[in-house]
C-alpha cells in the first residue's frame, strides 16, 4: 500500500491543472499488481528464511497455507497483467520502470539480502522508483523535477530499515539475513547512517520550492518535519538502545505520510507542457496566417483581382467592435 501511495503521488505531482482520474486509478492498479508480484516472488525466495523468523513465519509460504506452485503463478500472473495494464493505460516508459523494478527487487535485492549489508541500499533504489514511475506515467518523461520525491524516498528509507534492523537484528540472524547491525556491535555506524540520511532530506523541501514544484510553505513545514526526525535519529546516536531505535523507527513512519500530504497539498500544477502546447498553436496560427497573406499577394500580382478579396485588417475591426465589418464592391457591378 506504500508503493501505491507513493506512486499515486507521483502522478499528481506530474500531473498539471487537471488530473486524469481514470488514469491515475490505472496507474495505481498497475503499481500494485507489479508490487504484489515482486512481493510473491520475495516470499517463493525465502521460504526457508521466513519459517524460522518469528515476525514472518506465519506468512502463507512458511505456514504452509499455499503451496510454492501456487505462489509462483500468482505472481507471474499478475506482474504480467499489472505491466501490461501500465503500458496500455499509461504509457511505455512508466511499464518499463515497473518491469525493471520488479526484477530490481525479486532478482538483485532479494538474494543480496542474504549476501552483503549493502542491500540496505539497494532496496532504498526499489523503494524509490514508485514515485518516478508515476510521474512518468502522467507526463511521459522523467525530469529533474521528477526526483524530489524519490530522493525523499531514497533517505528515508534508511534510518527507517537501519532502526528496524536494529531491534530487529537477533531475529535477522536467525533468518541468515545480513545486515549492517550485524558487523556493527556498538551500534554507532548504524545510528550515523540514520542521522546521515536524515540531513540529506533537509535540503529537499527548498528545493522544491526553488524548483517550482511546490509554494514556499512545503520548504518550512518539510524543513520542521524533518528537523523533528532528525532530532530522534541523534537521540539514537547518543544513546544507541532498543529504545531509541524504536522511537526513530515511530518517527520515519509518521513523517513520510505527513510529508506526501505536505507535498500535493502545497504542489503548484506542471504547466510546462501546456505552454508549449500554447506555443505551438500559436506558432501555427502564425504561419498559417502568413501562408495566407502570401497566396493573396501572389494572386493580386498575377491581376486576378475580381476573384480577391483583401482580408479585413484586426487593426480597423479590433478597436471599434461595435462597426459594421467592411463591404466589398466586385469591380464588375
Amino acid at each position: 500500500m506504500l508503493v501505491v501511495a507513493t506512486s499515486g503521488a507521483g502522478f499528481v505531482l506530474g500531473s498539471g491543472h487537471v488530473i486524469d482520474l481514470a488514469a491515475l486509478c490505472c496507474t495505481c492498479a498497475g503499481t500494485m499488481m507489479v508490487a504484489a508480484s515482486a512481493s510473491s516472488l520475495n516470499q517463493v525466495f525465502e521460504v526457508q528464511n521466513d519459517a524460522r523468523m518469528k515476525r514472518t513465519r506465519q506468512r502463507p509460504l512458511p505456514s504452509g497455507r499455499i503451496s510454492v506452485p501456487h505462489a509462483v503463478t500468482r505472481a507471474t500472473t499478475i506482474g504480467i497483467a499489472g505491466t501490461s495494464l501500465l503500458a496500455w493505460k499509461a504509457n511505455y516508459l512508466a511499464a518499463g520502470l515497473a518491469a525493471c523494478n520488479l526484477g530490481l527487487y525479486a532478482f538483485i535485492y532479494t538474494p543480496l539480502k542474504q549476501i552483503h549489508p549493502v542491500n540496505t541500499w539497494v532496496g532504498a533504489i526499489v523503494g524509490a522508483i514508485p514515485p518516478l514511475l508515476g510521474w512518468a506515467a502522467a507526463s511521459g518523461e522523467v525530469s529533474l523535477n521528477a526526483m524530489i520525491l524519490p530522493a525523499a524516498l531514497y533517505f528515508w528509507q534508511l534510518p527507517h530499515f537501519m532502526a528496524l534492523a536494529y531491534f530487529c537484528r537477533n531475529d535477522y540472524i536467525v533468518g541468515g539475513f545480513r545486515m549492517l547491525s550485524f558487523s556493527d556491535a556498538s551500534g554507532r555506524r548504524t545510528a550515523l547512517v540514520s542521522f546521515r540520511n536524515c540531513l540529506y532530506l533537509l535540503p529537499l523541501g527548498f528545493l522544491a520550492y526553488d524548483w517550482g514544484i511546490t509554494s514556499k510553505w512545503f520548504a518550512l513545514e518539510s524543513s520542521l518535519l524533518t528537523l523533528c526526525m532528525t532530532a530522534a535519529a541523534l537521540s539514537f546516536v547518543q544513546d544507541r538502545s532498543t529504545k531509541n531505535a524504536r522511537r526513530m523507527f515511530h518517527a520515519s513512519l509518521l513523517y513520510l505520510p505527513v510529508f506526501m500530504a505536505g507535498f500535493l497539498l502545497h504542489r503548484l500544477p506542471k504547466v510546462e507542457a501546456d505552454e508549449e502546447l500554447l506555443v505551438s498553436e500559436t506558432q501555427e496560427f502564425i504561419s498559417d496566417k502568413t501562408h495566407k497573406s502570401s497566396s493573396w499577394r501572389r494572386e493580386l500580382k498575377n491581376g486576378d483581382q475580381s476573384q480577391v478579396r483583401p482580408p479585413v485588417a484586426f487593426a480597423s475591426v479590433a478597436p471599434f467592435p461595435f462597426l459594421p465589418a467592411p463591404l466589398y464592391v466586385s469591380p464588375d457591378s
